[in-house]
């Protein structure tokens, strides 16, 4: 693991890390921040991955989380959105495919599949690494995300129910199946047999019988990608029936923007941290 760098932040560090990932075939970055109370003992994870287009370094930027999570205890991991380099596949006119966009699926269709392991990279590489190099307790994880990366937290959070204890999102695309943002990627990455999608979309999961307590979703109602990519409704109609718990708060006047996620960081933090 490769130290690109590391700032004290109230009390705290922010780092930024690389390393030679097997799951993705190529070197990954990403970001963590580790409170003041991990030189006393392991601190709970919390995993925030970013939207399309972006990287670790955007909600590392705008995010506002460092305060709250050191006063909290909290480790941040901030992951990278997909494989990069100058070899790995990608579609330099399409923000929705490639890279910056790996929608946290593992693909099966070349020429995706020798990179574009993100599902796996999560969820078995990366918290490896996280659990051996930083004052983690593994016991305790949640997951948060917004846009795409809200689409990974909770379909993440459904498929490993025993490992997270706590999932929310900002604007997620919660039925990629259903969303002009996301069809086109899924029959890149996953092929034309629909069937396949379904593990990588929220609403099928719960439809095929997957189940996770509860989730707090913030969602913008001045939104643009509302009404095409979004669609927050779709999982309300899903979880009917189920024992899902879901708080959906449609604030006013809020857009797609970091601007949005700042403004609710602190409740998401402080809603993981009471479930963590």
């Amino acid at each position: 693991m490769n130290i690109l760098s590391e700032n004290t932040a109230f009390g705290g560090m922010q780092g930024v890390f690389s390393h030679d990932s097997k799951a993705c075939n190529c070197e990954m970055t990403f970001a963590v921040f580790v409170p003041p109370q991990a030189v006393d003992g392991p601190c709970p994870v919390l995993w925030y991955l970013s939207g399309l287009t972006c990287s670790h370094a955007n909600v590392m930027e705008k995010g506002e989380y460092r305060r709250l999570a050191a006063e909290l205890g909290i480790i941040i991991v901030c992951p990278d959105t997909s494989p990069r380099g100058k070899e790995i596949p990608d579609e330099l006119t399409n923000w929705q495919l490639g890279k910056g966009a790996g929608f946290y699926v593992d693909a099966t269709v070349s020429p995706w599949q020798l990179n574009f392991q993100m599902y796996t990279y999560i969820t078995e590489e990366l918290p490896a690494l996280i659990g051996s190099h930083f004052r983690a307790d593994m016991e305790r994880q949640g997951i948060f995300g917004h846009s795409m990366g809200g689409h990974g937290a909770m379909t993440i959070a459904l498929r490993n129910p025993d490992r997270f204890k706590s999932c929310s999102a900002f604007a997620p695309i919660v039925s990629p199946s259903t969303s002009d943002w996301a069809i086109g990627a899924f029959k890149q990455y996953l092929g034309d047999d629909k069937a396949a999608w379904r593990a990588y979309d929220a609403c099928a999961l719960v439809e095929d019988g997957a189940r996770f307590p509860e989730f707090l979703i913030d969602q913008g109602k001045a939104d643009g990608f509302l009404e095409d990519g979004l669609k927050p409704w779709l999982f309300e109609e899903a979880i009917k029936g189920t024992d899902i718990a879901l708080t959906l708060r449609m604030h006013e006047r809020y857009d797609h923007s970091y601007y949005f996620i700042s403004t609710f960081m602190e409740d998401h933090l402080r809603w993981h941290a009471a479930r963590l």
